[in-house]
């Protein structure tokens, strides 16, 4: 088992390479803008696109973690492959044919449910393959995630500027559709891992233990399921509302022109990503719960530490905080499907942990709408050359706030009872 195992996590990078295109959509919003330029507001790229693909995401993986259970990583990557190229052909047809409707359904509906089911199915595997090392091969899957993003951005600007942003998604979706159902080929079932049979009644085993794997309806019953939502969605919060924000906040804060500041955000790819795999193996050697400690209040620190830094101009500090803020925020993701394992066994972990990603859907939209909204009310505020140095001094502290609120939740997090399978059974 020890060599067989070792093309899930590749197949699990290959698949998650397709749909972490969708953290570089931002390089294809002013090429939409300028292919409809009376686009309503309502369909403006960023909704359209990032956050609504990000909203889908977790509700579908909520919504479809049992059937991915239940019919298996492979038939879910799959599933997931079509869904995603589907979409970004759609968004082509909609920006041919000048339909914005047809953009959001494709780029935002379609592509969101495909990053969904396809974010999930090989992360369950994962877990069940390497139970030794449950951190490290979600890291491997979930750093494909990121490293989606950051070939995305290369890919996305070399097609636009050859064939134009319509065509480069007809190209997209043709090659992200073979990535992922090659990825979806390597993937299966590990062995003594039998795919769940929907048709036996969960409740007709009242004697089934949490080291055999508590269902979804029992761990969403469980005050450790809320603290981890809780702990996913304030890092998430903190990560995404910088990453919306980095361009425009590194030009603000140092002077640096929007290509320098692309440049630094392409970096910023590689440390989400690297963080992924660096931060979820640590946990198999540290624990889960010491490395969110380590998250939460490492990252208050730092982002407390960045005004000053930029009034005092320290280019290279800020640069080392805003590296490390994003491995974490990398980190976080590739080890909550570990710490979800450990709480409540492996047989569910796909359904439990597509309902904990709806954490990801509502930081998505909180995050941005943080750090945007106060820095632009501050922006507004200053007076005609004033320097723009402390414009994001009120977010920071803010996520600084919630990073505390998700340090006292990870230090509430305890383990199950061992019998808490029985008990939730004989309770209800």
């Amino acid at each position: 088992m020890s060599v067989a195992r070792w093309p899930i996590p590749l197949g699990a990078i290959l698949v998650h390479l397709g749909i972490g295109s969708v953290y570089a959509w931002s390089t294809l919003n002013r090429p939409i803008i300028a292919a409809m330029p009376a686009m309503p507001a309502w369909a403006s790229p960023p909704y359209t696109t990032f956050t609504s693909a990000l909203v889908l995401l977790g509700l579908s993986a909520a919504t479809f973690g049992p059937w991915v259970e239940r019919r298996g990583a492979q038939v879910a990557a799959r599933t997931a492959a079509v869904f995603f190229a589907s979409g970004l052909l759609l968004g082509g047809i909609g920006l041919a044919l000048r339909q914005p409707l047809l953009v959001f359904l494709g780029m935002g509906i379609l592509c969101g449910i495909g990053c969904g089911l396809g974010y999930i199915a090989p992360v369950s595997t994962l877990v069940k393959w390497f139970p030794d090392r449950r951190g490290m091969a979600t890291g491997f899957a979930i750093m494909g995630f990121g490293g989606g993003a950051f070939l995305a951005g290369y890919a996305n600007a070399f097609l636009i500027e050859r064939v134009g942003v319509a065509n480069a998604l007809f190209v997209l979706g043709a090659l992200y559709l073979v990535i992922m159902l090659t990825g979806a080929q390597l993937l299966r079932p590990a062995p003594g891992c039998p795919l769940p049979d929907s048709n036996i009644n969960p409740r007709s085993t009242p004697t089934r233990t949490v080291d055999e794997g508590l269902t979804r309806r029992e761990a969403v019953r469980t005050p450790q399921f809320w603290l981890l939502w809780g702990i996913l969605c304030i890092n998430v919060t903190a990560g995404i509302g910088i990453l919306a924000q980095a361009s425009p906040m590194m030009q603000d804060l140092f002077g640096r022109t929007p290509a320098e500041a692309a440049a630094i955000v392409a970096v910023i790819s590689l440390f989400n990503a690297g963080g992924r795999l660096l931060w979820s193996s640590a946990s198999d050697l540290i624990g889960r719960r010491p490395t969110y400690l380590i998250f939460f209040g490492a990252q208050i620190g730092l982002f407390l530490l960045i005004p000053p830094l930029a009034q005092a101009g320290s280019w290279w500090p800020f640069l080392a905080c805003l590296l490390t803020v994003f491995t974490m925020y990398g980190g976080g993701f590739a080890t909550i499907p570990a710490f979800l394992a450990d709480l409540f066994g492996t047989a569910n972990v796909g359904a439990i942990h597509g309902t904990l990603l709806t954490a990801w859907s509502v930081a998505a939209v909180v995050g941005p709408v943080i750090i945007t909204q106060l820095s632009e009310r501050a922006r507004a505020a200053l007076a005609p050359g004033t320097s723009r140095v402390h414009i994001y001094d009120q977010p920071l502290q803010l996520l600084a706030l919630l990073l505390g609120v998700g340090l006292l939740l990870t230090l509430a997090v305890r383990p199950l009872a061992r019998e808490r399978g029985r008990e939730e059974r004989h309770n209800s």
